[in-house]
């Protein structure tokens, strides 16, 4: 059995798999309820209503963001501690992919997630069957950015969690409604499990490696009142392109 889970948004995302990756069951927790309260409870809860224990985990596949920094480290956190303790292999792969995996084939994807007010991660991406092709980089823009490039790229279509507080704003900004789609709006730990190719066997050098995909620093990273200490560099775990 394979557990993928997404913690990058505030909904929690959790699916179990079988072996040949045919789904066994999705589940989504969404606000009010905490993803550090619902996430334990639910990983239990799944197995068990389909007579499974958790030593029967093969491996787990988690969502590496962008996104919540809070929801990123727990979710890799839960999946590399359970994937150390039971000695089982475990993957990552991006959340922004997930979301186009779930978009339309042939149509170019700006999968996007909310950074902080007025600024977007994005990631531009084209649905090929069953994978998905980066066009570039995923990256941080503002929402004047975002809305320039939808401008300029008129057949490409919006999804993801952004949608739900920047669509109007962006309509302002001259995007048309053509240009959005009305879901994915969150990025499902079943696409995850599609996307990510879990090693053979458990690698602690590589489970330890497997780090959250950081785009830019976190609010405390960023905040002038509370510089970097001498001699260490800042967002120094950022991932480099």
């Amino acid at each position: 059995m394979i557990l993928a889970l997404d913690c990058s948004t505030l909904t929690l995302s959790l699916a179990l798999l079988r072996a040949d990756g045919s789904l066994v069951e999705h589940r989504v927790v969404g606000p009010p309820i905490r993803q550090s309260e619902a996430l334990p409870g639910e990983i239990d809860a799944i197995l068990k209503a389909h007579g499974h224990a958790l030593a029967e985990v093969t491996g787990f596949v988690v969502g590496l963001g962008p996104g919540s920094f809070t929801g990123l480290r727990i979710g890799l956190a839960t999946a590399k501690g359970l994937a150390y303790a039971l000695r089982k292999p475990v993957a990552g792969a991006s959340s922004l992919a997930a979301l186009a995996l779930e978009g339309p084939e042939g149509v170019e994807l700006f999968a996007t997630a909310v950074v902080k007010k007025g600024e977007l991660y994005v990631g531009r991406y084209r649905r090929e069957g069953q994978g998905v092709t980066a066009l570039e980089p995923e990256c941080s823009l503002t929402l004047a950015q975002v809305a320039a490039r939808l401008l300029a790229a008129p057949e490409a279509r919006m999804i993801g969690p952004a949608l739900t507080d920047y669509r109007a704003p962006l309509e302002a900004l001259g995007v048309p409604a053509t240009s959005f789609l009305e879901g994915p709006l969150v990025p499902s730990a079943v696409a995850l499990a599609r996307l990510a190719t879990i090693p053979a066997a458990f690698d602690a050098e590589a489970m330890f490696a497997l780090e959250p995909h950081y785009l830019r620093g976190s609010g405390a990273e960023e905040n002038p009142k509370f510089p970097p200490l001498p001699g260490v560099e800042p967002k120094a775990r950022l991932k480099e392109d």
